[in-house]
């Protein structure tokens, strides 16, 4: 099972608990107006138009007054706020303009509190949301919200309004009541819940926690529980980051620890939301709505706590070990641990509080009043004037390196703070009498949207800078010259001219405690227009936003972000793209193959963008038979009863076997008095443990269901007693091997022997690697015969990220390849033209189409690749890897792709739809199966015919390509090459004094052909002279190939006047030379090749591969010796081979011993040109009307035409008679 799917399984167990909940708040519906009822005061504006335009009047629906509410001013610092009177869950607003005007809002964004103070934005898809309003004054435009909130204020703030009139609104809030116990932390209470047996250790197999919690502080606990075994489960505040702990029973040091994080900037003082599901060592940790579902460390499911847990810290009694960790400081409410309501528990004074020195059930109102800057703003405050010293602090959090923080202008010169890559740099410059340039600077990577602390004093004679408060950080530098203030500071931008503008740039993030001269600005003064003044600021709210949690960035890809925009670093993960999506490895071997990759070591990602990693794998794209092999696990070995084999990416060997055609995996036992299964009926001694941990009966060469092993599915074991070699039970060795194919059952995880222990007994285990051979996936096809015909699969799930690949080919000018469909949401690709594809989705923001065109025609019958994907960032599509068109995603709107309707594939709403065939098609990483569907659905048919048309060139060295249902073969009987592309090039032979071979018969050696023989080898050897090659007819015709003392090759060529053709080659070594006259052997040493030679081709005809390869022509062949391949061939000049050091699967099948041989390899090609030259030569040269030779006496004895060559002619190369002549390369 897929781990996805497993851990689904176990998840779903647990949501069904916390529905219970959600099912009995959906019988109630959430949408009861809180607006309209309120009372007049409830409503307030940041102005008012005039009498008449009150809040009170923007009623939705009502025409009170003068039908609703409009501020005086027309600028974005205007708003509308509802005090619902108490906190409520939120759940819709709608809107209205002004009853009977020309005043109506068009977009607002909505901003909610629980006090009045410290407001907070409505979030969705990870920005602050804009909600479209009004374009008349009567319709009502209604929203319902992404996610409820719980608020008592609710605040509308107009961003655009009527071009015609003013702002003008009247609103409704829906929604319901909301309650929940309330419990404030000071930092020194802790709570304790002990539970309810006390004598007894309670040890729990599953746990639902829930709790929210309201905090200003970075760190503190927020739960903890521990055992006396060492058992604990911990949830803490740790630099705004919530970290949950659990160890369900082993030490740290032994890996039980677990401890998974979520989160940021939870030190905002709002309300977050915790729920923790664990159901053995499955996890679900959900913070507000985000869920991270992860899986404990170490083999245990319960969890021991002993006796209690404790809320808000640690007790006093784990103090001591705690390592000085904070308690909290804040509040929270609705605590179920459980079942168990702690905070009404705590109410009804049940649990322990003894530690708190002063209980309280409500929450205090935050003491902060953050100001929220973007690239445009800046806020003004008064100073003392003419005074020689200047202090200025404050608290920032950002995410951008650099920005301008403080700007102030002295009575001669300027002081400028601000971030610079991270840092805080002070520029001081002095212009009395002469310019004077101070920069200090101190900190480092103060943008990770932490608050930080700046506190700068500049005294008569030296300036002092400190971060965070602390001393070590602390930076003076002497100011040999008085300063005087100016007595106006400007905070976070300054946009006047001035002489010496700021070097920063504006800032982008929060501020907060603001002293000037030592004093806290009053803030909610200059908010109401009572002193300094501000521009384009957001007063009394933080909206910075962490765009990187949760992270977007997909397979462990690092994000990093600025203040509008978060970007992915996919270094290291083996996927690219804008989120990390998209895997930079091909999903199998075949693909690997196509690409003309070497063979070798390849990783390869079987299920593409999925959530498994690429694995190592060892592609054989020339091995024997008719795919690819991919080897996934090294041969090991163990002399021992007992062998255990754990893969630790056993989900991604599954993944591969799942689209592999065949695999197998060779096991063998070899025994001495070690009995193996013993009988068919008994229990077996050994077994083996292969996929999803089962046990299996069967050995190699056997099958499930069936308990033997190989010689007794073939009959003929040692004892026919027994359907194993080893369950006889002798002295001697024996061994049972053999291949497990059942892939399904695959790899083998675990050993098991059991019968050991006796005197004499020994074993040996050997597990040969996991190969597996093709691809389904990649061939996997459908036919489209009609436009109107279609197949229709589940709808496509990817809200955030989704990819679509696909091959398809065809004779048609433009139809539909598929499309899905939602409410408005809709993804659909195309082709449009004879050379344009087309890519258009809708997220909700408006249609988006991409296109890609082609240089030449895609309805050419060939194959061609479509890749699409859409992200948070960006779109793409791109066409046979080659051709690309990208399209940026908007910075702020819907990101969500929200799908109904089925994924049609072909014809879709009536459009035209595909004609020609499609392969491969990929969702996520994930095939369809095209031919299952195919085969139910009319005017679709599985399979597709033509792919020699595409791939045909792979089939190299003269290999002939051959159509099949699901792809294609390369038949390589008439090449000297065999292998999946006939790029198999090691049909290699050693010649020596033991082996010579004689291949005869015009049916192998080719027709009779007078004016052109073509023969090509290779040979590498470093004895000469040697005769390389004879080529023969059944008369004195001959062609030779002699390798002389100088190195050089030499051709010599005989032809007759009634030439038959070739009828036999000769590889002759120094023994195999017949009745040769001594003379030739004096001269020569020997005659014969001592050397390698391989890739022997002859008119078109393979006669060494005929010789290795079993089959019809092997009859022709007469060898003496024992003829076996070899490696010493010459390697192919196309994709090469993997090597045998590399090779797992490579048998040793001899060497070639050849001393000091030269690297080099000489092939030798005769071709047209010299078959024309020869039919020339032999016409000017040759008796007219009878047959001449001077065949010497011997070569009536001699054993073919060959040694007849020799026989005939003692001096060979030196003698040349009037009926025959020579000719030199």
């Amino acid at each position: 099972m897929p781990l996805g799917s497993r851990l689904t399984f176990v998840f779903l167990f647990l949501c069904s608990i916390s529905n219970i909940d959600l099912a009995s708040t959906a019988s109630r519906k959430c949408e009861d107006s809180l607006a309209t009822p309120l009372p007049y005061s409830s409503f307030t504006g940041s102005s008012v138009y005039a009498t008449g335009y009150g809040a009170g009047y923007a009623k939705l629906n009502r025409r009170g007054g003068s039908g609703g509410w409009s501020p005086v001013d027309a600028d974005r610092y205007q708003w509308l706020q509802v005090d619902l009177g108490s906190r409520k869950k939120v759940v819709a607003v709608a809107t209205q303009g002004r009853y009977s005007s020309a005043d109506w809002t068009r977009r607002y964004r909505l901003l909610y509190s629980d006090t009045g103070k410290n407001w907070r934005p409505f979030l969705q898809d990870g920005n602050i949301w804009t909600f479209e309003g009004n374009s008349d004054s009567e319709g009502v435009t209604r929203h319902e919200l992404l996610r409820s909130i719980v608020a008592r204020y609710v605040r509308f703030v107009p961003l655009q309004w009527s071009k015609e009139g003013r702002m003008g609104l009247r609103v409704e809030v829906y929604g319901c009541s909301y309650w929940s116990d309330v419990v404030s932390f000071d930092g020194q209470g802790v709570i304790s819940y002990r539970f309810s047996s006390k004598t007894k250790k309670i040890k729990f197999l599953t746990d639902l926690i829930s709790l929210k919690f309201r905090t200003s502080a970075g760190h503190g606990v927020l739960l903890h529980g521990e055992g006396q075994q060492g058992d604990y489960i911990s949830l803490e505040l740790q630099r705004a980051r919530l970290v949950l702990s659990i160890n369900l029973g082993k030490g740290v040091s032994e890996g039980g620890h677990t401890a998974v994080t979520s989160g940021s900037l939870l030190d905002d003082d709002h309300w977050h939301s915790v729920l923790i599901q664990r159901y053995r060592r499955n996890v679900n940790f959900t913070l507000d709505q985000h869920t991270q579902p992860f899986r404990t460390n170490g083999e245990f499911d319960h969890l021991d706590l002993d006796y209690e847990i404790s809320f808000g810290g640690l007790p006093a009694s784990n103090k001591p070990s705690s390592g000085g960790r904070d308690n909290f400081v804040g509040c929270m409410e609705g605590i179920v641990y459980n079942g168990d309501n702690i905070t009404s528990l705590i109410r009804r004074k049940k649990v322990d509080t003894s530690s708190f020195r002063n209980l309280t059930f409500s929450c205090s109102e935050s003491r902060s009043f953050p100001v929220f800057f973007n690239s445009s703003s800046f806020l003004q405050l008064p100073g003392q004037g003419d005074s020689d010293t200047l202090s200025v602090s404050l608290s920032f959090r950002t995410w951008n390196p650099s920005g301008l923080l403080v700007y102030t202008a002295l009575a001669d010169g300027v002081v400028e703070v601000g971030l610079a890559d991270g840092k805080v740099t002070v520029y001081i410059n002095v212009t009395q009498r002469k310019n004077t340039r101070i920069d200090i600077s101190s900190g480092s990577n103060l943008n990770d949207g932490q608050w930080h602390t700046v506190h700068l004093n500049a005294l008569e004679n030296y300036a002092m800078l400190t971060i965070d408060g602390d001393e070590a950080s602390t930076v003076r530098t002497a100011i040999p010259i008085q300063i005087t203030t100016g007595g106006t500071y400007y905070f976070g931008g300054y946009f006047l001219r001035t002489n010496t503008p700021p070097l920063q740039r504006s800032f982008q993030g929060c501020m907060q405690m603001i002293h000037v001269d030592d004093q806290l600005a009053d803030l909610r003064a200059v908010e109401q227009g009572l002193i300094g003044m501000f521009q384009n600021v957001s007063l009394d709210m933080c909206a910075i936003i962490d765009r990187c949690v949760p992270n977007q960035c997909e397979h462990g890809g690092r994000c990093s972000q600025t203040w509008d925009s978060f970007s992915c670093i996919c270094n290291g993960t083996g996927y690219r793209g804008a989120t990390c999506h998209t895997s930079v490895y091909q999903q199998s071997c075949e693909e690997v193959l196509h690409l003309g990759r070497a063979p070798g070591g390849h990783w390869v990602d079987p299920d593409g963008s999925g959530p498994l990693q690429a694995l190592r794998v060892s592609c054989d794209l020339t091995g024997r038979g008719t795919g690819t092999h991919a080897t996934l696990l090294r041969s090991v070995q163990f002399v021992y009863f007992t062998f255990s084999q754990r893969c630790g990416s056993s989900y991604k060997v599954y993944a591969v076997t799942s689209g592999a055609d065949y695999c197998e995996q060779h096991i063998a036992y070899t025994c001495r008095m070690s009995r193996l299964l013993n009988s068919p009926d008994g229990e077996p001694y050994t077994w083996w443990v292969g996929r999803a941990n089962e046990k299996h009966l069967y050995w190699g060469g056997s099958g499930p269901g069936i308990q033997k092993c190989a010689c007794g599915i073939e009959r003929n074991c040692t004892s026919a007693k027994h359907q194993c070699n080893c369950d006889a039970d002798q002295r001697q060795w024996r061994e049972d091997a053999g291949l497990l194919v059942y892939k399904d059952h695959l790899p083998v995880s675990q050993l098991v022997v059991g019968d050991t222990g006796r005197a004499g007994s020994e074993a040996k285990l050997t597990v040969g690697p996991l190969r597996c051979r093709g691809d389904r996936d990649f061939w996997n096809a459908a036919s489209f015969i009609s436009p109107a015909s279609y197949l229709h699969f589940p709808s496509l799930k990817g809200e955030t990220s989704a990819d679509i690949s696909f091959y398809f080919k065809t004779s048609s000018t433009y139809g539909v390849f598929l499309e899905n469909l939602g409410t408005t949401d809709f993804i659909r690709i195309e082709l449009k033209a004879t050379s344009v594809i087309s890519f258009s989705f809708d997220v909700g923001n408006g249609g988006v189409e991409l296109t890609v065109r082609s240089p030449s025609r895609l309805d050419d019958g060939r194959w061609h690749r479509v890749e699409a994907e859409r992200n948070l960032k960006e779109a793409v599509l791109s066409l046979d890897g080659r051709y690309r068109d990208a399209r940026a995603a908007p910075a702020q709107g819907h990101i969500r792709l929200e799908l109904f309707s089925q994924l049609y594939i072909g014809a879709s709403g009536g459009q035209r739809g595909f004609l020609g065939c499609m392969r491969a098609l990929r969702l996520n990483g994930v095939t369809l199966d095209l031919e299952e569907r195919a085969r139910v659905t009319p005017g679709v048919k599985p399979g597709c015919q033509g792919h020699c048309n595409h791939f045909g060139v792979h089939c190299r060295n003269g290999g002939v390509c051959v159509e099949q249902y699901d792809g294609y073969s390369c038949d390589c009987s008439h090449t000297a090459y065999d292998g999946r592309l006939c790029t198999n090039g090691r049909l290699s032979v050693c010649l020596s004094v033991c082996l010579s071979v004689c291949l005869s018969g015009t049916a192998l050696l080719g027709e009779t052909n007078l004016t052109r023989e073509e023969l090509v080898f290779s040979f590498s050897t470093s004895n000469a002279p040697a005769i390389l090659v004879y080529v023969s007819s059944k008369t004195q015709d001959y062609l030779a190939v002699v390798l002389r003392n100088n190195g050089e090759l030499q051709l010599t060529c005989y032809w007759c006047s009634e030439c038959v053709g070739a009828d036999q080659l000769l590889l002759l070594p120094p023994s195999e030379t017949g009745e040769i006259d001594p003379v030739l052997i004096d001269r020569y040493n020997t005659p014969g090749f001592v050397g390698c030679l391989s890739r022997v081709t002859l008119n078109g005809v393979a006669p060494l591969k005929a010789a290795l390869r079993p089959g019809p022509a092997a009859a022709l062949v007469t060898a003496h010796g024992i003829l076996v391949p070899s490696n010493c061939g010459a390697q192919p000049l196309t994709i090469s081979p993997l090597g045998a050091a590399h090779d797992p699967w490579q048998m040793d099948t001899g060497n070639c011993n050849v001393p000091n041989a030269p690297p080099g390899i000489v092939a030798v090609v005769i071709c047209l040109a010299l078959g024309v030259l020869v039919f020339l030569v032999r016409h000017m040269f040759r008796h007219k009307g009878s047959y001449h030779t001077n065949e010497a006496k011997g070569a009536e004895s001699a054993d073919c035409a060959d040694a007849a060559i020799i026989v005939n002619d003692p001096a060979f190369t030196e003698t040349i008679e009037e009926s025959k002549k020579e000719w030199f390369i």
